[in-house]
């Protein structure tokens, strides 16, 4: 605990550069991190899904996404095959964290295979099992989310192979326990994520400026490089690369990609710092000579999109559905006057994670699956959506499209660092766009 708040200090000490923690601390970071989920969640989650063993298997190089969230910092990958085994006792109400592999597993799951009485790794797995003689082996198999389906053919084969038949008869998918492990945020979590989606934004209102850009010189592509650059200089990493696009109203230059005054830009942007993800997109407008403001006509394209999140977030109640809250947020959003698209999804280890998705571009009425997922406390998502406007000149419908990052605690859902509520400016007297709620 105490190696924790120290770094914690340092990740939001104004001296540590842009916030970033030197690679020893964000180890410890990690590693406190997951040993207080692997204490304080994991026992729980059990319970609620009726799961009292969780086996996660991996081999070296192919590791099960659910795995590579419970390695130790120090482990890039598995080793050789690790075996982890949770064991959640009935009586006691307390999980027992168990490797059957040739190493203790960090410092939270103590290695457990005796390789003088089991040399086969099988064999020692075979018998944790039957000592402990659970009702139900969870696997990670599932159809509808790939970040629950990470044990490989193989494993599961020769797994189910070495399981006496009475054993294999319990065998069950740990479906809806992978999905509570991934999408469930710690509170010390929710201390360091704020400050991730507060780095993103200040990482794009440098790009979206006088700074990086030079209207008739700099190319959404330069813009694209620049973002991923300046991501890797400040110390984080991304989970996509970056996209810039233009949308304008008159004819453009000879290079589509020319950023010139007029122009309305986007960015889609995302980085990844401490296992956990953010995922970003906003707007910025290029001024005309002459103008200190963007158009009115577009200041009232950017409100209905404000106005669009507004409505989705009034849908975030427990145990409600993506598919309702999807199709309930629509319904509202047309009778309004809006064009509305929506496609956000649940954020966290995974910058698309686990949990309800609620809507996707191409899937207005309804994801199958994952749409059907229901919301739970605890758990993050981006705020992912378009709203669509007729403009007088402009040859197209013009598409404000937002994404910002917020956590739904039970009670409400709130931004993590406010969202964008008018357009960056290029050239602007002063840094930033306008940001609250």
């Amino acid at each position: 605990m105490k190696k924790y708040l120290i770094a914690l200090a340092l990740l939001l000490s104004p001296a540590c550069h842009a916030g970033v923690l030197p690679l020893r601390d964000q180890a410890t970071v990690v590693n406190e991190l997951l040993a207080d989920r692997l204490d304080n969640l994991l026992p729980a989650m059990m319970e609620q899904t009726g799961i009292d063993m969780w086996v996660v298997l991996s081999r070296e190089y192919n590791e099960d996404p659910v795995l590579k969230t419970m390695l130790p910092a120090e482990w890039l990958n598995a080793r050789r095959r690790t075996i982890l085994v949770f064991y959640r006792d009935p009586a006691t109400k307390t999980v027992e964290k168990l490797a059957v592999a040739r190493y203790a597993v960090g410092k939270s799951i103590a290695a457990a295979w005796d390789m003088k009485r089991f040399p086969d790794q099988w064999a020692a797995l075979v018998d944790i099992i039957k000592t402990r003689d659970p009702q139900r082996i969870a696997l990670n198999t599932s159809r509808h989310f790939g970040h629950a389906d990470g044990i490989d053919h193989t494993d599961y084969t020769e797994l189910l192979a070495a399981l006496p038949a009475d054993l294999q008869r319990r065998v069950v998918s740990a479906e809806p326990l992978a999905i509570r492990w991934l999408e469930t945020r710690s509170e010390r979590e929710m201390q360091i994520y704020p400050q991730l989606v507060n780095a993103t934004h200040k990482i794009i209102d440098e790009g979206f400026s006088e700074r990086v850009i030079t209207p008739g010189v700099t190319t959404t592509d330069d813009v694209v490089w620049w973002f991923r650059q300046k991501i890797r200089e400040l110390g984080y990493d991304t989970w996509f690369h970056p996209s810039v696009e233009i949308q304008r109203a008159g004819k453009g230059p000879a290079n589509p990609n020319l950023i010139v005054p007029g122009d309305l830009l986007h960015v889609d942007i995302g980085i990844t710092y401490l296992r956990l993800n953010t995922d970003v997109q906003q707007h910025a407008y290029v001024l005309k000579p002459g103008e200190d403001a963007a158009p009115a006509a577009l200041a009232r394209a950017f409100a209905q999109a404000n106005r669009l999140q507004d409505i989705l977030l009034a849908q975030f109640r427990q145990g409600r559905t993506g598919n309702q809250m999807l199709a309930g947020a629509l319904a509202q959003a047309r009778a309004a006057g809006i064009t509305p698209t929506i496609y956000s999804h649940p954020l966290g280890y995974h910058g698309h994670a686990a949990g309800p998705a609620i809507g996707m571009w191409d899937m207005q009425d309804g994801v199958p699956g994952s749409g059907d997922e229901a919301l739970r406390p605890r758990t993050a998502y981006s705020i992912e959506l378009s709203a669509a406007s007729v403009l007088p000149g402009w040859p197209a419908p013009v598409n404000i499209m937002l994404e910002e990052d917020a956590y739904f605690d039970g009670d409400g859902i709130r931004y993590l660092d406010g969202r964008q509520k008018t357009m960056y400016l290029i050239p602007r007297a002063t840094a930033g766009a306008g940001r609250g709620d």
